[in-house]
C-alpha cells in the first residue's frame, strides 16, 4: 500500500529512523487479509503505530525525502481507512507474546520463538447452496441428496451440521432448512458455542441468547446480523474462521472459510466431512457428469400451492439466471438446473448469493470460478453454451 524507497540519499540520513518505521509497519500488516472481518482495526493500530514512529523521527528526519513521503502516505491511509488518530497501537516490541486469541497472530509468534520466516496460513472454502450443490475445501463441486442430518465439518476446533429435506414431491431433490455449528472451547478464548438455524429462523445470537464468546472485550467470536432474519455473519477470530449463514426463500445456504491447518486437524473417527471429503458416492448425483441425457426442454412444474404456475423451460431458466450471473460458470448452470428441477426462482438468488460468497471468502481469485466438464474434456469460459449444459441435462434425470 505503500511505496517508499531510499531514493538512493540513506547515507547521508544515517540518524533518520524511517526506515525501522516502515519495516515496522510492513512486519505488522504482512500478515493481515484483507477478507478477514478485523482487517481495518488491525490495519489502523498499524497505522498509528507508523505515524508514532515517524513523529519520534521528525527532527533528525527533517531533510529526508522518504520521511515526508512516508508522513503524507499515512496521512492518506488514515483517511481511507476512517482511522482515529488516538487510540490502540500495534506493538513495538516484536519479543511480546502476540494475542493468543487472534489466529492472524500465530504465525509471527512461530517467527519470534523459532526464528526463522514461516509462510502466511493457508485458507480454504467451503460452501453449500440450492438444492443441494456442494463445494468442498478442495474446490471439487458435486451435486448431492444428502437427505436428512450430514456433517460439514467434524474438527477438533468446530462441528457444522446441515439438514436437508426433499423439494419435490416423489423427487430425491433436497435442500437445507436446519444447519446447527458448534464452536469447541478454546483456551481462554472462548467456551463452548452453539448456533442453530431454522428455516424462518435465523438468530443473531448463540442458543443461550449470547451474541459473543470468551471475554466480550477481545471479541475472539462474536456473530454480526447483516439482514435481520436473512443473513448473519460468525467472525471466530481465535481460528481465523469466517461463517456465512443465509435464507433465500425457505431453505439456507452456508459459506465457510477456515485454516488448513485446522480443518485438518480431526480424528479418524471423524473422517465423515462433506466438506472435506465430498459426498459419499451413493448419494452423489452427478457422477462426474456421466448420466444418461434426457429429453431436453420439458415443461418441469413446481407441484407446490405457494407455485401453481410456476414453470419453466430450458430457455426460460436459462435467461433468469442469465439476469443475475454473466459468466457461465458451474454457479450459473446450478442456477438453470435448479429452476427445472424445483420452478422456485428463490434458487436463482441463492446460486448468485453462493457466487458473492466465494468472492468473499475464496482465497483464490484465479479459483472463484469452476466451469462445468462433459464427457470429452473441460468446458472454459468460451464453449458453447449448449455443450457446457450438457452437465445440467445430465445431472437433471437423476431427479425425474
Amino acid at each position: 500500500l505503500l511505496s517508499i524507497s531510499c531514493l538512493g540519499d540513506c547515507q547521508l540520513h544515517t540518524s533518520c529512523g524511517i526506515q525501522k518505521c516502515t519495516t515496522d509497519f510492513v512486519s505488522f500488516t504482512s500478515h493481515l487479509n484483507a477478507a478477514l472481518e478485523d482487517f481495518d482495526l488491525e490495519f489502523c493500530k498499524a497505522l498509528r503505530a507508523y505515524s508514532v514512529c515517524t513523529y519520534r523521527n521528525s527532527k533528525v528526519c527533517r531533510g529526508n525525502l522518504v520521511y515526508h513521503s512516508a508522513v503524507l502516505g499515512i496521512g492518506d491511509l488514515m483517511t481511507q481507512k476512517n482511522c482515529t488518530k488516538d487510540g490502540p497501537t500495534s506493538s513495538t516490541s516484536p519479543e511480546m507474546t502476540p494475542d493468543p486469541c487472534n489466529y492472524s497472530g500465530h504465525t509471527e509468534a512461530r517467527e519470534h520463538q523459532g526464528g526463522e520466516k514461516t509462510p502466511p496460513p493457508t485458507y480454504l472454502f467451503c460452501g453449500l447452496f440450492g438444492d443441494p450443490h456442494l463445494r468442498t475445501f478442495k474446490d471439487h463441486f458435486q451435486t448431492c441428496k444428502v437427505e436428512g442430518a450430514w456433517p460439514l465439518i467434524d474438527n477438533n476446533y468446530l462441528s457444522v451440521q446441515v439438514t436437508n429435506v426433499p423439494v419435490v414431491p416423489g423427487s430425491s431433490a433436497t435442500a437445507t432448512n436446519k444447519i446447527t455449528i458448534i464452536f469447541k472451547s478454546y483456551q481462554d478464548c472462548t467456551d463452548q458455542k452453539v448456533y442453530q438455524a431454522v428455516t424462518d429462523d435465523l438468530p443473531a445470537a448463540f442458543v443461550d441468547g449470547t451474541t459473543s464468546g470468551g471475554d466480550g472485550n477481545t471479541r475472539s467470536l462474536h456473530i454480526v446480523e447483516k439482514v435481520s432474519g436473512k443473513y448473519i455473519e460468525m467472525h471466530a477470530r481465535y481460528i481465523g474462521t469466517t461463517v456465512y449463514i443465509r435464507q433465500l426463500g425457505q431453505y439456507l445456504t452456508l459459506a465457510i472459510r477456515m485454516p488448513q491447518e485446522l480443518v485438518m486437524a480431526y480424528e479418524e473417527s471423524q473422517d465423515l466431512q462433506l466438506c472435506v471429503n465430498g459426498c459419499p458416492s451413493g448419494e452423489r448425483i452427478d457422477q462426474s457428469g456421466h448420466l444418461p441425457l434426457p429429453v431436453v426442454g420439458k415443461r418441469l412444474p413446481w407441484g407446490a400451492a405457494a407455485h401453481p404456475r410456476s414453470w419453466y423451460t430450458l430457455e426460460t431458466a436459462t435467461t433468469k439466471c442469465h439476469e443475475k450471473m454473466l459468466v457461465k460458470d458451474i454457479y450459473f448452470y446450478s442456477c438453470v438446473f435448479d429452476l427445472l428441477t424445483t420452478g422456485d426462482a428463490n434458487f436463482t438468488a441463492a446460486a448468485h448469493s453462493a457466487l458473492q460468497d466465494v468472492e468473499a471468502l475464496h482465497p483464490s481469485k484465479e479459483h472463484w470460478h469452476i466451469f462445468p466438464r462433459s464427457g470429452g474434456g473441460g468446458v472454459g469460459r468460451d464453449s458453447k453454451f449448449f455443450v457446457s449444459l450438457g452437465l445440467v441435462c445430465l445431472i437433471l434425470v437423476a431427479y425425474l
